[in-house]
C-alpha cells in the first residue's frame, strides 16, 4: 500500500478514483502546524529560528495519516504545486519525523497543475525531492510578517488605539487606498463645453463633434462657459446655414486580438466587472472545481491549479483548444499558428501553466446541471476565455468623417463595426471604469462621400465637468497591487478581506473608501516608517523571496537585511513619538471657545474638530460640518417618507450615507441607502425568508433574513448551504482567521463544527 497525502478530502476523493487499490488517499486538511502565537516565534538572536507548534485542530488528522504510514511501503506527499503546498508537506514530513514514523520508507513529492487521470498517473510514476529552496521562501515570507505583526502592532496600539494591527503586505494596500481618497479630495472640478451636431444623411441619424473652430483645434478646455458656448454654436449655425459638407472619408480596418488566458489576478479582475464576485469568493469558487466536481459517473477536476501568474498553456491543451474551434466555428476561425502568449509577472514560475478546462471538449452547458449557479458562472468564464485565446483575431472597419459649416469650422463623425467577429464570437474582455467608450461597439455611420451636403438638425452645446479619479474597486485594486509588485497573485484576496476585517476600509458601491482609523494608521505608517509602506522597497522584498524560490538567495541574511534597520526604526519611534502626534492633525483655525489651536483628532466614532487644550476646554465640532451645510441636499425622487409623506433626502451620518426624512426630528424614519445583496439561502431559523448581506453602523458586513424584524436571524460570516454533520443545521458559514485559515463553521453556538474549506492553505487568511 502507498500512502497518498493531500490537503482536502475532496481532492482525495477524487485522486482516489484514478489511482486504484495499491493506493490510499488521505487529507492533512490545509497545514498541519504554524509559527506558536506569542513573542519569541521567531528568534533574530539565533538565526532567527522558527518555533512551530502543530495546528490543534489538525492534530487528529496527523495523528490519522500517522496511523495510515504505518501499513504504507511509500509516502508520497501531493499537497498544491506552489510554495505553500511545499511548506505543508515539509512540515508534515517534519512532525512524521519527529515522531520517527517515517523509518525507511522512501518519502516522494509529487505535483500537478490539473486532476486529471493522466495528470495524476503521470505525477505519481514521476516524483521528485521535496524543494527545499520553496520551502525557505516561505519560511521567510511567515517569518517577515510574523516580525512585522509581533513589533509594529503593539506600537499602534500605543501610539493610536488599542486592537490595531498592520502588515507586511496590506500597509502598502491601505496606502494606495487613502493616497487615492486624498487625491478626490484635493480634486478640483474644472468646467468645460462640448459643441455637438445632430445630422442626418438618408433618414439615419447620427452625431458629430466640433474638432476645429475658426481654422484652431477645439481641446478639451478650449470652451469654458457658457457664454463663450453660444457664441460658438451661433456662429456655427449662421455658417452651416442647415446642410453640412463632407469634406474628408477616412476608411481603416484595424485588428483586435484576445486576451491572454487567465492567471490568478486577471481571473479576479474578470470575475469582479462580470459577476460580481469579491476576490476571495472567486478563489472559494475555482477552488471547488480545482479539486474536483461530480458531472456523473465520479469526480473530476474541471480546471487546471488558479493559484499561477504564467500564461502558458500545455502543448496538448493548445492542440485540443483548436481541435474544437476547427470543428465547432471553422477552420477560417482559426489561426495560423498557436497563440504563444508571454507572462508579464516578474519572476513568474513559467513551469506552472495558465488556468484553463482540464478538457475544452467539457462544454459549460453539458456540465451545468451538476454545478451550482456561481460555480458554473466561473467555469464558464474561464472555458470561454480559453477558448477565445486560441482564435483568430477580429477585424473592425472604422470610418471617420470630416463635416465642415463654413470655412476653418470642422465637425468629426467617427464610427466602427465588426467585420469579421474571430475570437469576439466566443469572448470579450470587460473594462474597469465606463470612462473609455467601447468602440468595438456597433456605431456604424451611413455611406458618405466627399463633396456630400448632409442636413443638419441641430447644435447642441452641452455642459461638462471634469471627474475626480475613481476610487478602487475590487477589480482594479487587484490590478493596482500586480503593477506595483505589493504582493503575489494568490495573495490577494487575503489582503483585500484583511483591510475590511480589521474595519480600515468599507465598500461603499462596490468602491473602497478608507475609514477614519485607516487613514489615522495610514498616516503614521507613512511618516514614520515610510520605508516598508514604500511600493518599490515592497516590491524589491517579493523580488528577493523568489530569488530565494529559485536558489538564489539565502533566506537567512534575507532577514537579517531586513530586521536590523526595522528594529532601529520601532525603537526610534517607540521612544521619541507622542500619541499626540499621530492622532491630531494641527488646523489653522482657532477655538471660539478659549482662543486655544484647534486640530482633527481621532475618537471613539471616527475623527472630529477638537481644542488641543482639552480636557480644559471640551469645544468639538462635526469634521464634516462645514461641507455639508455647505452641500445641496440629494432628494430621492418618485417616494415619499412612509411615515409622514415628506420627501426623502441622502443624508451623512456617523456611520456613512443613509437615507432619511426630511422632517427630522418631528419624523426619524431612517433606511439604508444601498439594497441589500440577497445570497438566495433560506433562512435557517424561520425558513420564509432568505439571508440578505447587509452592512452595519460600523461599516461592517452580517447576513441577516429578508423578513426582519419578523425574524432576528443573523450571522457575521458569509453562509453556505448546509447541513451542519455534526448537528443538522441547514447553514454553515465561511470564517477566516489568522490561525485557522478559511474554514466551514457552525453558527449554533452549541455546535463545535469546522473544516478547512476545502484545499485552501490557511496562510491564505489574513497575514501578519
Amino acid at each position: 500500500m502507498n500512502l497518498v497525502v493531500v490537503e482536502s478530502p475532496a481532492k482525495a476523493k477524487t485522486i482516489k478514483k484514478y489511482l486504484g487499490p495499491d493506493f490510499e488517499v488521505v487529507a492533512s486538511y490545509g497545514h498541519v502546524r504554524d509559527l506558536i502565537p506569542k513573542e519569541g516565534a521567531v528568534d533574530p538572536e539565533h538565526g532567527f529560528e522558527m518555533k512551530y507548534q502543530i495546528i490543534e485542530r489538525n492534530e487528529k488528522h496527523v495523528q490519522a495519516i500517522a496511523k495510515l504510514l504505518k501499513d504504507a511501503d511509500a509516502l508520497y506527499l501531493a499537497t498544491d504545486p506552489d510554495r505553500e503546498g511545499e511548506a505543508i508537506s515539509w512540515h508534515l514530513l517534519e512532525l512524521l519525523k519527529a515522531r520517527r514514523q517515517i523509518g525507511k520508507r522512501p518519502v516522494y513529492r509529487v505535483v500537478f497543475n490539473e486532476i486529471t487521470k493522466r495528470a495524476v498517473q503521470e505525477a505519481v510514476a514521476n516524483p521528485r525531492e521535496l524543494a527545499q529552496d520553496l520551502v525557505n521562501a516561505q519560511q521567510a515570507r511567515r517569518a517577515l510578517d510574523y516580525l512585522v505583526g509581533f513589533n509594529l502592532s503593539p506600537l499602534l496600539w500605543k501610539k493610536v488605539r488599542r486592537g490595531l494591527s498592520a502588515g507586511r503586505v496590506q500597509s502598502p494596500a491601505l496606502r494606495l487606498i487613502c493616497e487615492r481618497e486624498t487625491e478626490i479630495e484635493a480634486f478640483v472640478r474644472q468646467e468645460y463645453w462640448t459643441i455637438e451636431a445632430d445630422c442626418a444623411r438618408e433618414t439615419r441619424p447620427f452625431a458629430a463633434k466640433l474638432v476645429e473652430f475658426e481654422g484652431a483645434k477645439v481641446e478639451q478646455f478650449t470652451i469654458t462657459g457658457g457664454e463663450r458656448a453660444a457664441v460658438v454654436k451661433a456662429t456655427l449655425e449662421q455658417a452651416a446655414n442647415g446642410r453640412l459638407t463632407v469634406e474628408q472619408v477616412e476608411r481603416k480596418q484595424r485588428k483586435r486580438f484576445p486576451a491572454p488566458p487567465f492567471i490568478t489576478s486577471t481571473l479576479q479582475q474578470e470575475a469582479a466587472r462580470k459577476l460580481g464576485f469579491t476576490a476571495q469568493r472567486t478563489m472559494r469558487v475555482a477552488q471547488q472545481l480545482y479539486e474536483g466536481v461530480d458531472v456523473g459517473g465520479g469526480a473530476v477536476g474541471l480546471i487546471s491549479y488558479m493559484r499561477t501568474d504564467s500564461v502558458n498553456l500545455a502543448q496538448e491543451a493548445i492542440a485540443e483548444i483548436r481541435s474544437y474551434v476547427a470543428e465547432r466555428y471553422g477552420a477560417n476561425h482559426l489561426p495560423p499558428e498557436p497563440r504563444l502568449y508571454k507572462t508579464k509577472a516578474k519572476n513568474a514560475q513559467e513551469a506552472h501553466e495558465a488556468i484553463r478546462p482540464t478538457s475544452v471538449l467539457r462544454e459549460p452547458g453539458s456540465v451545468k446541471p451538476f454545478l451550482s449557479v456561481e460555480q458554473f458562472k466561473l467555469y464558464e468564464l474561464v472555458w470561454k476565455r480559453s477558448v477565445a485565446c486560441q482564435m483568430a483575431h477580429a477585424l473592425i472597419n472604422q470610418v471617420s468623417v470630416n463635416l465642415c459649416a463654413g470655412t476653418g469650422n470642422t465637425l468629426r463623425a467617427t464610427g466602427s463595426t465588426v467585420a469579421e467577429a474571430g475570437f469576439m464570437r466566443v469572448y470579450l474582455e470587460g473594462r474597469d471604469d465606463a470612462t473609455a467608450a467601447d468602440d468595438d461597439e456597433d456605431s456604424n455611420l451611413p455611406p458618405m462621400e466627399e463633396g456630400d451636403l448632409i442636413d443638419l438638425k441641430a447644435i447642441r452645446a452641452e455642459q461638462h465637468f471634469t471627474e475626480p479619479p475613481p476610487r478602487f474597486s475590487e477589480a482594479t485594486l487587484v490590478k493596482a497591487l500586480e503593477e506595483f509588485g505589493i504582493g503575489r497573485p494568490s495573495t490577494y484576496a487575503s489582503i483585500i478581506s484583511t483591510l475590511q476585517e480589521r474595519e480600515y476600509v468599507v465598500l461603499d458601491k462596490k468602491r473602497f473608501l478608507p475609514t477614519d482609523v485607516g487613514r489615522v494608521v495610514n498616516k503614521f505608517l507613512t511618516e514614520y516608517f515610510s520605508t516598508y509602506v514604500d511600493y518599490d522597497f515592497t516590491a524589491r522584498l517579493e523580488d528577493d523571496l523568489d530569488a530565494v524560490s529559485r536558489g538564489e538567495g539565502e533566506w537567512v541574511p534575507l532577514l537579517e537585511q531586513f530586521w536590523g534597520p526595522f528594529k532601529e526604526r520601532i525603537d526610534h519611534t517607540q521612544e521619541h513619538v507622542k500619541r499626540s502626534d499621530v492622532t491630531q492633525e494641527p488646523i489653522a483655525e482657532i477655538c471660539p471657545k478659549c482662543g486655544g489651536p484647534l486640530s482633527i483628532r481621532l475618537g471613539r466614532n471616527g475623527r472630529f474638530i477638537g481644542c488641543t487644550h482639552y480636557p480644559e476646554c471640551d469645544y468639538t465640532r462635526d469634521l464634516n460640518a462645514d461641507n455639508a451645510a455647505a452641500e445641496p441636499k440629494e432628494v430621492i425622487e418618485g417616494r415619499g417618507c412612509p411615515d409622514c409623506g415628506s420627501p426623502l433626502e441622502v443624508k451623512n451620518g456617523r456611520y456613512g450615507k443613509f437615507i432619511g426624512c426630511s422632517g427630522y426630528p418631528k419624523c426619524k424614519h431612517i433606511e439604508p441607502l444601498e439594497r441589500p445583496e440577497d445570497t438566495g439561502i433560506t433562512c435557517p431559523k424561520c425558513s420564509k425568508g432568505t439571508l440578505q448581506k447587509k452592512k452595519s453602523r460600523r461599516g461592517k458586513f452580517f447576513f441577516s433574513c429578508s423578513t426582519y424584524p419578523k425574524c432576528d436571524y443573523a450571522v457575521w460570516n458569509e453562509p453556505i448551504a448546509g447541513p451542519c454533520p455534526r448537528c443538522g443545521w441547514p447553514v454553515l458559514t465561511i470564517k477566516t482567521t489568522k490561525r485557522n485559515g478559511t474554514e466551514k463553521v457552525c453558527p449554533q453556538k452549541d455546535c463545535t463544527f469546522g473544516e478547512p474549506c476545502e484545499g485552501e492553505a490557511a496562510s491564505e487568511a489574513a497575514e501578519g
